[in-house]
């Protein structure tokens, strides 16, 4: 019986993780380059692929410079560390140069405005008492680090940073001023999905599409790579493993398809568009992380009972514990489409931020993944020769 192999989902993981994609932040060279990597891989394979293209406006927060900002009281100046002491809050104003000004906790002209929380309607009402900036509050992962997002509502009134809090706290010490750049501004995308089609479907069988999204959030101006290995290399070498292997198992007439997402990290963009295009009747498996063995996260929707109940039977025999946990990525895309949807995650390490990288991929944790998605299609594909069988018992 063919399992799947450590050394191929490793590649997998490895490749997509590696500098020369940059971080694979949709519509930039390097998500472009792992989209035709990605399409390779595919095809050796033994997948025909294709790619699907779509722009989504205004859609991506673009850092094109790197924030700073200083902090000084009684004339002792400190330089905080970007992404560990302070970054860009999303909604933030473009603020290309420097800008410094008192610290205040009531909007005044010239100052930066101390809120304990964000609002459009706070940032407003300072913009319009003369404040140059607002500055609130943002905690730290275990590692210290300020996870990285690109994606948030429309720009506020003002530029916006938030500040580890302990630091937050001590701006509010009398005299402090603050000198801060905002380089940042919302720009239009051009993704690309990446779409494999290992067995048509020809109406004999069930339909199956194994989903991950491929990209991540993007290097910063300043070189830090943000490997994206967990979130979601991972999902993505393991979904192409059971693709590889589930061609060679599965019945004929039976569908298989491979939809490698882009813009996930901006709004799950790409599985929007390739949901609306989708046949229904499919049955669709999004795996988005699959780094860390423990137990997996599942969040079903759409008409998903029957696959729920295979993933559910499949994890108990292999296992994998499973929790209904809210899984909020390319899966929900499908369910809002009217497909049969399962979402599942297996854990990102070091999420959204420099650390997560490959050695951070637990290989046990790759292998699981994709037995798991092997079996639970392996069931669902089964259950309707069962079920005929059973209510058509042999004399």
């Amino acid at each position: 019986m063919r399992q799947p192999d450590p050394v191929r989902l490793r590649a997998v993981v490895d490749s997509l993780a590696a500098a020369p994609f940059r971080g694979r932040r949709v519509g930039t060279d390097g998500g472009r380059a792992a989209a035709d990597h990605l399409a390779r891989v595919l095809r050796r394979a033994g997948a025909t692929v294709a790619f699907q293209d779509f722009t989504v406006g205004a859609a991506v927060r673009d850092l094109y410079g790197v924030p700073t900002m200083t902090w000084t009281h009684r004339g002792v100046e400190r330089v905080l560390d970007f992404r560990r002491d302070f970054c860009e809050h999303l909604a933030s104003a473009d603020l290309p140069y420097a800008v410094a000004g008192r610290v205040s906790a009531v909007g005044a002209p010239g100052t930066w405005v101390l809120h304990d929380s964000f609002s459009h309607e706070a940032v407003t009402a300072a913009a319009d008492a003369g404040a140059v900036g607002v500055l609130v509050p943002r905690g730290t992962d275990t590692a210290g680090w300020m996870p990285k997002m690109i994606t948030e509502p429309a720009p506020a009134a003002l530029p916006v940073l938030a500040v580890r809090t302990d630091i937050h706290g001590r701006l509010r010490a009398r005299g402090t001023t603050v000198g801060a750049a905002v380089p940042v501004r919302s720009v239009d995308i051009d993704g690309r999905n990446v779409i494999a089609t290992f067995r048509e479907h020809l109406g004999g069988g069930p339909a199956f599409l194994l989903t991950a999204h491929f990209d991540g959030v993007g290097d910063d101006p300043d070189g830090t790579r943000f490997p994206a290995a967990c979130d979601n290399a991972s999902g993505v070498a393991a979904v192409i493993e059971a693709a590889r292997i589930l061609h060679r198992r599965l019945p004929a007439g039976v569908g298989l398809a491979v939809a490698l997402l882009d813009g996930e990290e901006a709004g799950a963009h790409g599985s929007a568009v390739h949901a609306r295009t989708l046949a229904f009747g499919s049955h669709v498996l999004n795996l988005d992380g699959a780094a860390e063995l423990g137990e997996a996260h599942v969040e079903a929707g759409g008409p998903a009972e029957p696959l729920l109940a295979a993933l559910d039977r499949v994890g108990r025999r292999l296992g994998v514990p499973l929790r209904a946990r809210a899984m909020p990525s390319d899966n929900r895309r499908y369910a809002a489409a009217g497909h049969a949807a399962v979402g599942i995650g297996m854990g990102m390490p070091g999420y959204q931020t420099p650390l997560e990288t490959p050695d951070r991929v637990g290989t046990a944790t790759l292998v699981a993944a994709a037995e798991l998605l092997v079996g639970t299609v392996e069931e669902a594909a089964a259950a309707p020769v069962a079920s005929r069988a059973a209510s058509h018992p042999r004399t």
